[in-house]
């Protein structure tokens, strides 16, 4: 009986960023995943940084040919990213097996995945039945220090855990994500994976003001510190990040307060 190869069929995966189709980070991701499979690129024209899981619904977007299988979306975000390439890119039943958001320059910790772009790409990913997670690369005091470190271990992640996701199978039920955050440390001293829940970021209102060449006054958020509340907690992605370890947190897109249910009925009820 003649020997019959079976066809291998390539695993498909899918990245986006937050930070633009020329960021640094998104490139060592896809250079990272090319031995698992079929990398398709989409990612914003421009940064996006801070948009959260918005789509574009009130204007037209348009996809431009970086190279092959490498796509910008002209003003498009994360979401439109995931979105539109399940949408046009893909054929109906043969989605990607795995969205991956990132490498973000700059951390995605405590509330700050509410704002982060990198993340609602991923929630995207989910919300189309797609395993999905998002990375990002921490660093410390300046941008010095990520120039200095690369995305080394970053990259090293983002393989280890696509790998095992598409080898194993995702951890998570419908519409979860994870969210991964890299420590600001070389290979070699990284501890080790932590699952980790969300942390608590202390906010504070800053905005730089300042004048235009007429006189008018406008404002540039985000020149808040990074502080964090609980500092200590040894459960939190903001403590596992400063003790040499790669956070992994497990979000789900169902932000409902089950435990506070009761309390609002009663209280509404008065």
């Amino acid at each position: 009986m003649p020997y019959i190869q079976k066809r291998v069929m390539k695993k498909r995966i899918l990245i986006t960023n937050d930070d633009g189709f020329e960021s640094a980070g998104l490139l060592a991701l896809a250079q990272a995943l090319k031995p698992l499979g079929h990398v398709t690129i989409v990612a914003p024209a421009t940064e996006k940084s801070a948009c959260s899981h918005s789509i574009t619904v009130t204007k037209p977007l348009r996809f431009v040919s970086v190279s092959d299988d490498f796509f910008k979306l002209d003003d498009g975000t994360p979401s439109d990213c995931v979105y539109l390439a399940i949408e046009t890119l893909f054929e109906k039943d043969k989605k990607p097996d795995l969205v991956i958001s990132g490498i973000n320059k700059g951390a995605n910790l405590g509330e700050d995945i509410t704002y982060s772009g990198t993340v609602g790409g991923a929630m995207e990913g989910v919300l189309h039945g797609i395993p999905s997670f998002a990375i990002s690369q921490y660093y410390t005091n300046s941008r010095a220090m990520l120039d200095e470190l690369g995305y080394d271990l970053a990259k090293k992640v983002a393989y280890d855990l696509a790998k095992k996701i598409l080898e194993e199978g995702f951890p998570l039920s419908n519409r979860h994500l994870l969210n991964v955050n890299i420590p600001a440390i070389k290979p070699s001293s990284c501890k080790g994976y932590k699952v980790t829940k969300v942390g608590n970021r202390h906010y504070e209102c800053g905005a730089l003001m300042n004048r235009n060449p007429r006189g008018e006054e406008y404002y540039w958020i985000g020149v808040e510190s990074l502080l964090w509340e609980n500092i200590d907690d040894k459960d939190s992605d903001i403590y596992a990040i400063n003790e040499g370890y790669v956070s992994i947190t497990p979000i789900k897109l169902d932000m409902t307060a089950y435990e506070q249910i009761k309390k609002v009925e009663k209280w509404i009820q008065k």
